[in-house]
């Protein structure tokens, strides 16, 4: 595995209403990406909710897979 990553190029981003992202995750296959995306997007539909996700709803938090590109660096 090297330093930059390219192991583990599948992302998970949570992004909000406002359009602000953050990563979650990173995993080596997209399957196991998707798979972490559907259960923190069925936690949040669930009405699980968290410290900053009281009174929210599925639709204003959003999770993504996303492909690392390879020279983008760190930055999703």
């Amino acid at each position: 595995m090297s330093e930059s990553g390219i192991a583990l190029p599948w992302l998970v981003i949570r992004q909000d209403a406002n359009g602000n992202r953050y990563r979650v995750g990173r995993y080596a296959t997209r399957a196991e990406a998707q798979s972490m995306a559907e259960r923190l997007s069925g936690s949040v539909a669930g009405g699980a909710a968290g410290a900053d996700g009281a009174g929210r709803s599925a639709e204003e938090r959003r999770y993504l897979v996303e492909r690392l590109r390879r020279g983008n660096g760190d930055h999703a």
